[in-house]
């Protein structure tokens, strides 16, 4: 690999993490427009979503010049598709964070239906993966990227969760059903938050050990250990 490559490749992970932290700073502000009330802070965030957008533009046509231009094999190949899926599914995870916006912008015009409780929670735990698929990515740790594909199961628990208890307060009452309806968007946008995170990780395992477990029954717990095992790594805290 000529110092050249090195470099650019060097310079494209940084911007791909840049990105990354956009992504997780609309996400944390968003949860944070939600449970505070803040119409303020949630248009804010819908307006930052245009960095995240040029990003994603950006760094796809950086990673196309480099394939071009080097006609890269092996590890740094990987690297090059590794970055495109990345930052696809960042870029998703950044409209998300929108979405969340928009629903809270809607909820606050009626008063509050319950206080969120499981929905913080939901949404720490999907941040930590983002994180965690992110540091995995940047120290190439398929390891780490592993645990990030056992914890999906905790946000979706969570998101079952939610909506059971939203559907008794739909029930309940007929006028609960806009402000409940919302609350259930909302979490399956954390949902899908985590989905993308736990692709993130997926990824990770292919760019160091070149092997794809997407779309494999449990590939953290079967697939992902048969290409490293990980000692179980460590859970998220069960409520």
């Amino acid at each position: 690999m000529t110092k050249q490559l090195e470099k650019d490749l060097e310079n494209l992970k940084s911007r791909v993490l840049t990105m990354g932290s956009l992504v997780e700073d609309a996400i944390q502000k968003s949860i944070k427009a939600l449970v505070e009330r803040d119409n303020a802070l949630a248009i804010s965030v819908i307006d930052g979503d245009r960095k995240v957008n040029t990003l994603d533009v950006e760094i796809e046509d950086e990673c196309i010049r480099l394939l071009a231009l080097w006609q890269p094999s092996g590890s740094n190949l990987r690297f090059l598709t590794t970055a495109i899926k990345i930052i696809t599914d960042l870029e998703r995870m950044g409209d998300l964070a929108v979405d969340i916006c928009e629903r809270a912008v809607e909820l606050n015009e009626e008063p509050p239906l319950k206080p969120y409780i499981d929905i913080p929670r939901m949404a720490e735990a999907a941040e930590a993966m983002l994180k965690d698929s992110l540091d995995a990515f940047v120290a190439k740790d398929p390891e780490l990227a592993l645990r990030v594909c056992d914890n999906d199961d905790f946000v979706d628990n969570l998101n079952h969760q939610i909506f059971n208890e939203l559907l008794l307060y739909m029930i309940q009452d007929p006028k609960n059903i806009s402000r409940a309806v919302r609350i259930t968007y909302i979490a399956k946008y954390l949902e899908r938050i985590a989905d993308h995170a736990t692709n993130i990780a997926e990824m990770v395992v292919y760019l160091v050990k070149g092997k794809v477990i997407r779309h494999m029954e449990c590939p953290s717990e079967e697939a992902g250990r048969k290409i490293l095992p990980h000692g179980g790594g460590t859970d998220l805290p069960e409520k």
